[in-house]
């Protein structure tokens, strides 16, 4: 373990684990679900209202950062803490996912990957050590190695070289990572079990701080990525982090938090708020909805957050209705403080040995056809 990022079990209720990662800009209680700030800002939001909101770890994305503002001009202004005004931990990922798929026209070869950026159609090449000096340069207290994630539903031999790819990636970006955090590795595979254990085999021989499991929410349904995380989160270190990125619904947390992960990112509740779902205990909520029209009751009466506090479902559809920037920031506010408290409850119950129970009500079982409302 380096001496960048200590982690610690500290409770354990089956397979799942509660936790703390201690980083240079604080400590993370795990398992935690980090909101996404793609280009340095979770949309809508400000990081007073992040923090608020419980958040204690940010995700960055080096692919957009690289190609605006840029990375030299983030280094410059004293890094993407200072720049972003977030004095917590960053984790950044590679920005090989976005190269790939995002940015539309990309060619891989064993080298990299080289692309068209979306901002102006320019041509870029990302290596891994090209992505690893970016996120050094930005000062992440988390790096993620380039890995190559393909998409699925995918023939078995694009997903062993993407394996045999993202080993060798991983090994060239820690040898070019010269940042004052840590790198994590990232498992590829796809739903094959025996190519995500050799992905972790030949990662875990690298020693990192922290695993990722990558490769997920590409195309499969729910029960696929669950069924990925109970198979690949036990490969992986007990004493190290575990990381399922880009996962996903509430319920889909829970079931991975089921099979053994820590740390856990993804743009659902910021996207869903801004197009007008809602997530709440008691199902979620659409917003546009007529029957909100004049309903007075808050968002969900269980909630403590800002939204929930001051505003109406009906004056929410309102805003939501009439265009207003306002209605993106409420229901944002209001979707990050139901992820995150969900987390909270979520330790809680490992630390108490009610996990089993908490998966129950909160898990995949849990959710029922029909229940936006």
């Amino acid at each position: 373990m380096s001496d960048r990022l200590r982690f610690r079990v500290e409770a354990t209720d089956g397979a799942a684990r509660a936790g703390r990662m201690t980083t240079p800009h604080g400590e993370v209680a795990t398992p935690a679900f980090m909101p996404v700030g793609t280009a340095g800002a979770v949309k809508a939001v400000t990081t007073e209202e992040l923090r608020r909101a419980g958040a204690e770890i940010v995700l960055g994305n080096t692919y957009h950062l690289y190609l605006r503002p840029g990375h030299d001009i983030v280094r410059d202004l004293g890094g993407l803490h200072r720049f972003m005004h977030w004095d917590g931990p960053i984790l950044t990922d590679s920005g090989g996912f976005q190269a790939m798929s995002m940015a539309g026209l990309a060619r891989i070869d064993d080298d990299g990957v080289r692309f068209r950026s979306h901002l102006d159609g320019s041509d870029h090449r990302m290596t891994p050590e090209r992505s690893a000096q970016i996120q050094a340069a930005l000062g992440s207290d988390v790096a993620m190695v380039l890995d190559e994630c393909p998409m699925l539903p995918a023939p078995r031999e694009v997903l062993e070289r993407a394996v045999e790819r993202t080993t060798r990636w991983a090994e060239r970006s820690l040898a070019a990572y010269d940042g004052p955090g840590v790198v994590f590795a990232i498992v590829q595979g796809g739903p094959d079990p025996e190519l995500r254990a050799r992905s972790a085999f030949e990662l875990h021989a690298l020693d990192l701080p922290g695993y990722a499991i990558g490769g997920v929410s590409v195309g499969e349904p729910p029960e696929a990525i669950a069924a990925v995380a109970h198979v690949t989160a036990p490969l992986l270190p007990v004493d190290r982090p575990r990381y399922l990125m880009g996962v996903g619904r509430p319920e889909d947390l829970v079931e991975a938090v089921a099979a053994g992960v820590d740390l856990f990112d993804c743009v659902m509740p910021t996207r869903n708020a801004r197009n007008g779902t809602l997530f709440t205990s008691r199902g979620r909520i659409n917003i546009k909805r007529a029957e909100h029209r004049a309903d007075p009751r808050p968002l969900d009466p269980d909630c403590v957050c800002e939204t929930c506090r001051n505003y109406s479902r009906a004056y929410l559809r309102h805003l939501f209705m009439a265009g207003e920037i306002l209605a993106a920031r409420l229901h944002t506010i209001h979707n990050l403080t139901h992820y995150l408290s969900l987390m909270g409850r979520v330790r809680e119950a490992i630390r108490g040995g009610t996990f089993a129970q908490l998966r129950e009500r909160h898990g995949p079982a849990s959710s029922e056809p029909g229940a936006e409302r």
